[in-house]
């Protein structure tokens, strides 16, 4: 103690200096207080990163904390059809165009390398939030539009037929749907045209139904999500 300076403990401008042992008691006061706010933000900033820590990696894992596999969302839209919508929709009646800010921007360019989606799944979900009395049996068709086609030019899957409000949800694997070759993957999607259809195959637009009240107007929510070849879909 005896080597602490009195002068590191003038006070204030009177030039008023305190004794030896009132100095000393001031020292290991004010060094006490320095120590304390060390360590309370040294303790906070530990806290900060505990909480911090495992949010970073619940960003990466599914409920069951198993770590999510290789997965984009191509897109996830909210709509209500109309039968005006049906109508009206350009080039092609039945449709919903899911395009622009609509469809994931960040989708990779090649759906090939470096991650292979191509020979992947795709995990689809149907939220049907509305629909007309009747129970009549509906399905949604969803075609890839890409930026490069061969052959037809373009490839679709969909949902099973249903008859009521509800969730659907099934995985279907790229190389298996309708004309999946007739894209060129490696140069990506443009854009998605979901297609609102009855049970009578492939021509069966809803809009020309003559009980097209059955059909319209739907509210649903529609969700598709890519998943890597060798991986599984983790919610």
């Amino acid at each position: 103690m005896s080597s602490i300076r009195h002068s590191e403990f003038d006070i204030g401008h009177s030039g008023f200096t305190l004794p030896p042992a009132r100095a000393t008691a001031k020292s290991i006061s004010m060094k006490v207080y320095f120590v304390l706010i060390l360590f309370i933000s040294t303790s906070a900033v530990a806290f900060a990163q505990s909480v911090a820590q495992p949010i970073n990696h619940l960003a990466n894992k599914s409920s069951d904390g198993k770590t999510a596999s290789k997965q984009f969302v191509l897109f996830d839209v909210e709509f209500t059809y109309t039968k005006a919508d049906a109508d009206n929709s350009t080039p092609s009646k039945s449709h919903f165009y899911v395009t622009g800010n609509l469809i994931n921007p960040e989708r990779p360019k090649d759906w090939t390398a470096p991650v292979d989606y191509r020979n992947g799944t795709v995990h689809l979900r149907l939220e049907v939030l509305d629909k007309p009395p009747g129970d009549a049996p509906t399905r949604w068709t969803f075609c890839y539009i890409p930026n490069k086609g061969q052959g037809n030019g373009y490839g679709c899957t969909g949902t099973e037929l249903f008859t009521t409000e509800g969730i659907f949800e099934k995985d279907v694997p790229m190389t298996s749907f309708w004309e999946n070759e007739s894209i060129v993957w490696s140069e990506g999607i443009k854009q998605m045209d979901l297609v609102i259809k009855d049970d009578s195959g492939g021509q069966g637009h809803a809009h020309k139904r003559a009980d097209h009240e059955k059909y319209f107007p739907t509210r649903v929510r529609i969700t598709m999500t890519q998943v890597a070849v060798g991986e599984t879909y983790v919610h």
